[in-house]
C-alpha cells in the first residue's frame, strides 16, 4: 500500500482501491497535483467541513464517481450535488468497495456537523488520519483499539497540536510509522519536521515527506 502526501492534510492512498483523504489542492500552494489531474478515484474521505480539508473533495467525486464518505453533514450537502455519499458519524464505520472507514474523535471546530478522524483500513492495513485536532487521551484508545500500522499527525500549532503535543500523541497511540501533516503549508503554520522527528526519538519511525512523495507500506 502506498501513501502519499500531497501538501497540507492532503493524502492518496493507493491498494486495491484509491482513497483520497482531505484532498485539499486548489488554492493550496504547496499542493504536489492539480484537481484537474485526477482521474481515478474511489473514494474521497473527508475530515471536516473547512475548506483546507473539504477542498477539491466534491469536484473529485464528480469528476471520477467517487464515493465520499465523512459526517452526516457534508454527506448530506454532497448528496445535494449529486454526489454518491455515506454518511457516518463518531464511533461508526462504513464499508465501501471492500475498505472499511471507521470515524474517530478529534477536538476542533467545523462549519458543519464535528470535526472528526479517521481510521482506513485496507488490504490488512490501518491508516490513521487524525484529521485537525488538539491532544486527546482518546487517541490512547484509537491506538490500543484499532493499533494502527500508519499515523498522520498534525503538527503545525495555531489550529492544531504543536510539535509538543504530537510527540505525546506518538507516545499514546504507538503506531510504529508516523508522517507528519498539515505544517508548512502558510507561514501561520511554519515548522520544523526534523525538530518532531528528533523528538519522537525511538518511540516510532517518523518519515518526513515533501508533497508529492510516498511510503510503502
Amino acid at each position: 500500500m502506498k501513501i502519499t502526501w500531497l501538501g497540507h492534510s492532503a493524502i492518496k492512498i493507493e491498494g486495491s482501491k484509491i482513497v483520497f483523504i482531505d484532498p485539499f489542492l486548489s488554492g493550496n500552494p504547496v499542493a504536489s497535483v492539480k484537481p484537474e489531474e485526477i482521474d481515478k478515484a474511489d473514494i474521497v474521505v473527508v475530515t471536516h467541513y473547512h475548506g483546507d480539508h473539504l477542498g477539491d473533495a466534491f469536484s473529485i467525486c464528480k469528476k471520477t464517481g467517487a464515493t465520499l464518505v465523512s459526517i452526516h453533514e457534508v454527506a448530506v450537502e454532497a448528496e445535494k450535488e449529486g454526489i454518491k455519499a455515506e454518511g457516518m458519524n463518531i464511533g461508526g464505520t462504513v464499508e465501501v468497495d471492500g475498505v472499511k472507514i471507521h470515524m474517530v474523535i478529534a477536538w476542533h471546530s467545523a462549519e458543519k456537523g464535528n470535526a472528526t478522524g479517521v481510521v482506513v483500513e485496507m488490504d490488512g492495513k490501518k491508516i490513521y488520519h487524525a484529521g485537525d485536532t488538539g491532544l486527546t487521551y482518546d487517541m490512547k484508545l484509537i491506538g490500543e483499539f484499532f493499533e494502527p500500522d500508519l499515523s498522520l499527525l498534525p503538527i503545525g500549532d495555531r489550529y492544531t497540536m504543536g510539535i509538543p503535543s504530537a510527540v505525546k500523541a506518538v507516545e499514546l497511540i504507538k503506531s510504529k510509522v508516523v508522517i507528519p501533516i498539515h505544517y508548512n503549508t502558510f507561514p501561520i503554520i511554519q515548522t520544523n519536521p526534523e525538530e518532531f522527528k528528533t523528538r519522537v526519538g525511538d518511540m516510532a519511525n517518523v518519515v518526513i515527506l515533501k508533497p508529492g512523495e510516498s511510503y510503502t507500506i
